[in-house]
């Protein structure tokens, strides 16, 4: 069936959620997934795919909606690709998180759970994140309704073109597009300081015919803006350059010095010439304009260093309840270790920081990450602190935990597992059940990848708790912890 004769269903009720944060109807028993609805809104829907199993959709008459709908805060929702859950209350929110935990456990893992303790929610639900990044293009996307306005202001005023109107933004790309970018004037994922470091970027760019980035032709001054803060509201910002710096020092020089001027609070001003084919900065050179390299988060006394290239939780606060769920999972009551403290292995590690965290609680922790450059920060991270009990290994996990690795570090009394949302190799999950700790505390961004896991556990290993905590308000995603005990 060709686009064109795609169907049209009127008054279809929107039942659900599903993966991706897609809402879910049910037309003539067809699961159908259509997005920016919630459950309870009765919709007019347009097909735009459709194949045996499923179909997709998009709205074109919101007929009624639901009791449970609020309005968003931010003027892009729906539009930009980010927090596709603000048209739902926070409590709803929680409610569909919880569920989705519950959902993954029983139906994917398919093993005896104990009783699910409530998901513990953030704190703050808009300006939680310490980290943004803004792509810069030279034509930015705009919305269908937006486009028809710029069409009448051409018609307006015989001297603007089209091409005038689109030049140069700055924002996030939408959904399924690498080349389409979203000109962002309001963000309130973290506070309005990054509004105003964005929005007065792109205008002394465009004030200065500074040349925006092109995903085609790969030419362009202004690629991206990394922009990161910690607790105390010190800035870092990392200005991506797609061409070579070296043939726009004037140019580039003026810009950084302007933002240095403009914002106190950047404490960190750094920049990067990043030429290649994606916006990765890992295996490039940064550089220093103003400031130190690194800002200072805090937690609980401890000190980590973030740098340009470190990963640190981007809720501060709510990574904070989360590792203090790992570290009571893995050290209360009923943990026999002889008298002395645990051995602690730290997978998937990261810059440790649960690693450093609960480091007072063990005799040693040993941490192991594939990234260099993170583990690197870990040990900077140790030495900051005055910590003397962490190891930290890089590489390739499924190389480095093995049998010989245990027998010459020693064999674990619990381990920590954090892995990305793919979940453990096999060949790690079998090490695991090798060594056979006492405890497992499992770490996941993923509950469907987190139940599959648990189902390859199971053969050794009971779950006796099970901690959801939101780290990211108005979306989809849910971390879970679970604590198991060897049989």
């Amino acid at each position: 069936m060709g686009k064109k004769n795609l169907p049209l269903y009127e008054q279809v009720e929107i039942t659900g959620f599903a993966a991706e944060g897609k809402a879910l109807a049910r037309i003539n028993d067809i699961v159908t997934f259509v997005p920016n609805c919630v459950p309870g809104d009765i919709v007019d829907l347009q097909i735009t795919r459709k194949k045996h199993s499923f179909m997709e959709g998009r709205v074109v008459r919101l007929v009624r909606p639901s009791e449970k709908r609020c309005e968003a805060r931010c003027k892009h929702s729906g539009v930009c690709g980010g927090c596709k859950w603000q048209i739902l209350p926070y409590e709803e929110q929680l409610r569909y998180k919880q569920q989705q935990v519950v959902d993954s456990l029983t139906r994917i893992g398919k093993i005896e759970l104990p009783e699910i303790s409530p998901i513990l929610g953030s704190k703050h639900v808009y300006a939680y994140r310490n980290k943004l990044e803004f792509s810069c293009s030279d034509r930015k996307w705009v919305p269908a309704e937006e486009f028809k306005l710029l069409n009448e202001a051409l018609a307006n005023d015989q001297g603007l073109t089209t091409n005038d109107l689109l030049a140069n933004g700055i924002g996030f790309h939408i959904p399924g597009a690498f080349d389409k970018v979203l000109d962002i004037q309001e963000c309130h994922l973290m506070p309005d300081i990054n509004n105003r470091i964005r929005n007065g970027i792109r205008s002394y760019a465009k004030e200065h015919g500074l040349t925006f980035y092109n995903e085609h032709t790969h030419q362009g001054l202004l690629r991206t803006l990394i922009l990161r803060s910690n607790h105390r509201g010190e800035l870092m910002l990392i200005v991506c350059f797609g061409e070579k710096i070296s043939d726009f020092k004037s140019q580039i020089s003026d810009l950084l010095e302007h933002v240095h001027r403009s914002f106190p609070e950047i404490i960190s001003l750094l920049y990067v010439e990043n030429t290649k084919y994606n916006d990765t900065i890992g295996d490039l050179d940064v550089k220093v304009y103003a400031g130190q390299d690194y800002i200072i988060e805090e937690m609980e006394g401890l000190q980590f260093k973030v740098g340009a290239k470190s990963f640190y939780q981007t809720n501060t606060e709510q990574a904070y309840e989360l590792y203090k769920v790992a570290r009571e999972f893995a050290f209360d009551q009923g943990l026999t270790t002889n008298d002395q403290k645990p051995l602690v292995y730290d997978l998937y590690t990261g810059t440790g920081t649960i690693a450093n965290f609960v480091a007072r609680q063990a005799r040693q922790v040993i941490g192991i990450e594939y990234v260099p450059e993170a583990i690197e920060d870990a040990k900077a991270n140790s030495r900051l602190n005055g910590i003397e009990n962490t190891l930290f290994f890089a590489g390739d996990m499924k190389d480095i935990l093995n049998e010989q690795f245990i027998a010459q570090h020693g064999r674990p009394d619990v381990i920590i597992t954090d892995p990305p949302r793919a979940g453990m190799h096999e060949d790690v999950e079998n090490v695991i059940l090798n060594a056979a700790p006492q405890r497992i505390v499992y770490v996941s961004c993923n509950p469907a990848t987190q139940a599959r896991d648990l189902q390859i556990l199971d053969a050794k290993y009971r779950v006796v708790r099970v901690q959801p905590v939101d780290m990211f308000p108005h979306t989809q995603h849910v971390e879970n912890v679970v604590l198991l005990e060897i049989r």
